[in-house]
C-alpha cells in the first residue's frame, strides 16, 4: 500500500517542532517513506490525497485504562483511594472478559476520533482487549495488570503474560499493532521482592514495565516511611534499569527525579485525572529539565473522564505555567511534543510519535474550517501551533490513518460502527449498575 498525503501544513513533530509548508507525507508498506516540501518530493505512483488542513503524527496516550468507559461517571466526586475502593474495584470485580472487550472497542473508537492512534493500557483479559484494538485498527501497548489482593495472587498474573510474550513475541498483529508488556500496579499493592521479580522478567524480554507511582500523597505512606520514596524503593529493589514507565509520578522530590533521570525512567503525566481526583500536580518542568522522558496519559475514562490527549496537552501546559508563574514555562510546541514524540519516548518506542522516515505511518488530519483557524495558516509558525493547541484541539480531527490505512474518515471510524459500540457499552453498564 502506498499513500501520499499533501497538505498546506505538516507538523512532523521533530525535536524543534518544525512547521512545514505545502508539504507531503508518503507512506509505503505502512511506514513513512518521505516527509518534506511537495516541491522536493520524489516521483510517486501510489494514491495521492490532497487535504486542506494540518497533518501531524498520531498522538500517543502513555497511560490509560480505556475499558473503564463502561464505568464512566461512577464515583465521580470521590478522592483517589475512596474512588478505587468504593466505586471502581467493586464494579471491576463484576466485569467479564467480554465486558472488557466492549469497553476497549469503544475506547479505541473514541481515541481514534480524537487523533490518538496508540495507547498504553494497564488492564486485564489481554486477549479480549487486544482483539478489540485490532478490530478498531489502532495500536496498543497492553500491560497485564499484576497485583496482590485477596484471591488475586501476583505470580499467576505474571506467569500468564510471560507465557504470552514467549509464545507470540513482544510485538505482533498487522503492522505490529500490538505490543505486550508487564503492568505491576504499584508499590502499595506489590511487595518489593514481587516487583523485582516482575521487573526481571520484563528486562529479560526487553518488555516495558508500566507502574503507578506516587499518584496521591496518601497511597504509599508505608513505602515512604520504609524507603524514603517509591522511586528509591524501586531503585533499591532493582526494578529500574530496563524499559520502565512511571504513571502519574505526582509527589516526587528532586532526589526522586534524579533517580528517574539516571535510569531513563519514562513518566506518563496525567493532569486531567490528577486534577479531577485532587491528587496533585506533577513537577512537569522539573522532569523535562532533568532530561526525563515525559509523555501524556489520559488515565482511565472513569477518572478523567475523557480520552482526549489534546486536552491533556493544553492542561499540562497551563498547569506548568501557573505553578511556576511563568508564561514561558511551556509553549504550544512543547505541549504538542508531549502528546506525540514525548509519549513514544516515555514508552521506549522509537517508531511512533513523529512523522520521520522509517516510523509507522500513523497520521492525523486536522480540518481548519473552524473559527480557531480563522486567522489562516499563512501566519507565523508560532501562531499556527498556538491555534492548534490552545484554540482547536480535538474537535477538528477529521481523518486518521494507522500504518497508512484510513481508520477515521470525516470524523467517524471506518472499521467500527460507533453507535453499535456505544450500545454495547450501554448494555454492560446497565448490568454492572
Amino acid at each position: 500500500m502506498s499513500l501520499r498525503l499533501h497538505a498546506p501544513v505538516v507538523l512532523p513533530c521533530d525535536p524543534s517542532c518544525t512547521v512545514l509548508r505545502d508539504a507531503v507525507v508518503d507512506v509505503v508498506d505502512g511506514r513513512v517513506a518521505y516527509v518534506g516540501a511537495a516541491a522536493d518530493a520524489p516521483a510517486f505512483d501510489g494514491e495521492v490525497r490532497t487535504l486542506t488542513g494540518i497533518l501531524l503524527p498520531g498522538l500517543v496516550n502513555a497511560h490509560a485504562h480505556s475499558p473503564m468507559v463502561v464505568l464512566r461517571g461512577l464515583g465521580g466526586d470521590l478522592p483517589l483511594l475512596r474512588w478505587l475502593r468504593e466505586a471502581m474495584w467493586p464494579a471491576e470485580a463484576k466485569m467479564t472478559p467480554a465486558d472488557i472487550g466492549a469497553g476497549m472497542l469503544l475506547g479505541a473508537v473514541e481515541m481514534l476520533r480524537n487523533g490518538v492512534t496508540t495507547s498504553a493500557e494497564m488492564y486485564y483479559h489481554g486477549a479480549e482487549l487486544t482483539d478489540a484494538v485490532l478490530k478498531a485498527g489502532s495500536r496498543v501497548l497492553f500491560g497485564a495488570a499484576i497485583m496482590e489482593l485477596p484471591g488475586m495472587p501476583w505470580r499467576p498474573m505474571t506467569d500468564e503474560i510471560t507465557r504470552w510474550i514467549d509464545a507470540d513475541g513482544l510485538r505482533f498483529g498487522p503492522h505490529e499493532r500490538i505490543e505486550l508488556s508487564y503492568g505491576p500496579h504499584s508499590a502499595y499493592l506489590l511487595a518489593p521482592d514481587a516487583l523485582a521479580t516482575v521487573a526481571g522478567e520484563a528486562r529479560e524480554r526487553g518488555a516495558l514495565l508500566q507502574i503507578h507511582v506516587a499518584e496521591s500523597p496518601e497511597e504509599d505512606q508505608a513505602q515512604r516511611a520504609s524507603h524514603g520514596s517509591v522511586p528509591r524503593l524501586l531503585e533499591e529493589a532493582g526494578v529500574l534499569g530496563g524499559r520502565v514507565l512511571s504513571a502519574h509520578s505526582v509527589h516526587l522530590s528532586a532526589e526522586d527525579i534524579a533517580i528517574y533521570a539516571k535510569h531513563r525512567v519514562g513518566v506518563a503525566h496525567c493532569p486531567g485525572s490528577n486534577t479531577k481526583l485532587a491528587s496533585g500536580i506533577a513537577p512537569l518542568r522539573g522532569y523535562l529539565d532533568a532530561g526525563v522522558p515525559v509523555g501524556l496519559g489520559t488515565d482511565g475514562p472513569a477518572s478523567n473522564d475523557d480520552l482526549d490527549l489534546f486536552e491533556e496537552a493544553r492542561l499540562a501546559a497551563l498547569l506548568a505555567r501557573v505553578t511556576s508563574m511563568d508564561a514561558t514555562a511551556m509553549r504550544a510546541a512543547d505541549a504538542l511534543l508531549l502528546a506525540t514524540r514525548g509519549g513514544a519516548a516515555a514508552l521506549g518506542r522509537d517508531d511512533l510519535g513523529a512523522l520521520e522516515v522509517g516510523h509507522w505511518g500513523d497520521v492525523v488530519h486536522v480540518d481548519v474550517d473552524d473559527p480557531a483557524f480563522a486567522t489562516g495558516l499563512d501566519g507565523p509558525d508560532e501562531q499556527v501551533l498556538a491555534n492548534l493547541v490552545w484554540a482547536s484541539g480535538t474537535r477538528r480531527v477529521k481523518d486518521v490513518w494507522v500504518a497508512g490505512e484510513q481508520v477515521v474518515a470525516d470524523g467517524e471510524t471506518t472499521r467500527v460502527d460507533r453507535r453499535e459500540a456505544q450500545a454495547g457499552v450501554a448494555a454492560v453498564s446497565r448490568r454492572l449498575r
